[in-house]
């Protein structure tokens, strides 16, 4: 991370929380993307969502270490 950033923690965290929610629905789709594959192996499309869905669940994560590095103070 290269050290302590204060402001841009302050700054991304009404993003990240946004991004949190966005998280939490993406959970939900993979729960059911998954046990929607494992009934019916035949549906790939819900693989592939169920996949998807894993870049919503690290948006929060993603989001304030892109504003921690963005802002240089």
């Amino acid at each position: 991370m290269g050290g302590c950033k204060p402001c841009a923690f302050l700054i991304g965290l009404p993003f990240a929380l946004l991004s949190l929610i966005l998280s939490l629905l993406g959970a939900v789709i993979w729960i059911i993307g998954s046990v929607v594959t494992c009934i019916c192996p035949c549906c790939i499309c819900c693989a592939g969502l169920a996949n998807a869905s894993m870049s919503l669940i690290k948006l929060p994560v993603e989001i304030v270490q892109w504003f921690i590095n963005l802002i240089p103070c």
